[in-house]
């Protein structure tokens, strides 16, 4: 521990330039995966509210719930058997306020249940993000394929589908609407993946969350992302010791010949490599999180803790297995050899 201490104020410029170079990396890692929690929570909010349980579609629509359609005579049977079941649409669509501008909403109606808003005719909730638009309480809003016009009875919080805001409708409302007597999806809280229903395909969770097409491009891009800047971590913290190494194999070789083990050698590089992230870490959570703070309010950024922590001990992780990989050449120093070979 002292002879790592002492080597880092005896060349504190090159150590600085390493833990700046972390810091940055960490903290474009912490933003990038804080916008990419946001754009889930923006994309599929909806969904992840749920609790677990299964969800079904239709075996012909080939994963694609726009395409599903539940036979009314399945649905009516999974309904009566599973009393926490429920079924459900979703479909975009626009509505026109007062002043005829046109909204992009995610229309969601379903079957009784206190998972899903449920609404009379006539009448719609949306969610919060309108109402920073204009829309309040007892507006009246319209849509071109619906002869009535809908009556706005309150608002929900962060309820979200493909990064338009949810507005919840009536079933006889939707029917009109997109001209269909069927539903969509059919969802069992706490339901089993064994459960098989004739001409109905099941999805976890996860597994659902994937059929939604921008919602698996979203994540699949911004998490290479992520992991890709991890691996650079790694491969700088692998390169970085390596130099340090290769200009003192002749201490190590004069170290080695006065009795000090190789295992002693390993401990103050890692010694070093800990004490470099966790003041880069430090320091790009501390900022990170003043910047999940300031963020402007329309941004979709959201990092937890939980992320946060996960991805510290991952920068930890691979900053140690590079630091290792680059030290394998000590515990091949040959100490005669190597006091020939370097300056001390």
């Amino acid at each position: 521990m002292n002879i790592a201490w002492k080597e880092i104020k005896k060349n504190k410029v090159r150590f600085l330039i390493l833990g700046s170079i972390v810091f940055l990396i960490s903290l474009l890692t912490f933003i990038i995966a804080g916008l990419a929690n946001g754009l889930s929570q923006d994309n599929a909010a909806l969904i992840k509210d749920l609790p677990n349980g299964q969800f079904f579609m239709s075996e012909d629509a080939d994963e694609t719930m726009n395409l599903s359609r539940i036979d009314s005579s399945i649905q009516k049977n999974i309904l009566n058997k599973q009393k926490e079941a429920l079924a459900f649409s979703i479909q975009m669509g626009f509505l026109n306020d007062s002043a005829s501008k046109q909204r992009s909403v995610a229309f969601v109606t379903s079957t009784d249940s206190k998972l899903f808003e449920n609404v009379h005719k006539g009448e719609i909730v949306v969610d919060r993000s309108l109402k920073e638009k204009g829309i309040k309480i007892g507006d009246t809003l319209t849509n071109n394929q619906y002869s009535g016009n809908f009556i706005v009875k309150g608002f929900v919080d962060q309820k979200k589908f493909s990064h338009a805001p949810v507005a919840y409708i009536n079933i006889e409302d939707y029917k009109e609407i997109y001209g269909t007597d069927e539903m969509q999806l059919i969802f069992i809280p706490g339901g089993k993946s064994t459960q098989v229903f004739a001409g109905l395909q099941s999805f976890s969770m996860k597994q659902f969350l994937h059929t939604i097409p921008s919602y698996n491009a979203e994540q699949m891009t911004l998490n290479m992302i992520v992991w890709f800047l991890v691996v650079i971590s790694g491969m700088l913290f692998a390169i970085f010791f390596y130099m340090m190494n290769v200009q003192k194999i002749g201490l190590y070789g004069i170290l080695k010949a006065i009795g000090v083990k190789t295992s002693v050698l390993f401990k103050m590089m890692w010694t070093q490599m800990i004490f470099i992230t966790l003041i880069a870490l430090s320091l790009s959570v501390a900022l990170s999180q003043v910047f999940n703070m300031i963020a402007p309010k329309g941004m979709p950024f959201s990092l937890t803790n939980v992320t946060t922590v996960q991805l510290s001990l991952i920068f930890l992780l691979i900053g140690f297995i590079g630091a290792t990989l680059s030290g394998i050449q000590i515990k091949k120093v040959e100490p005669l050899q190597a006091i020939q070979q370097g300056e001390v």
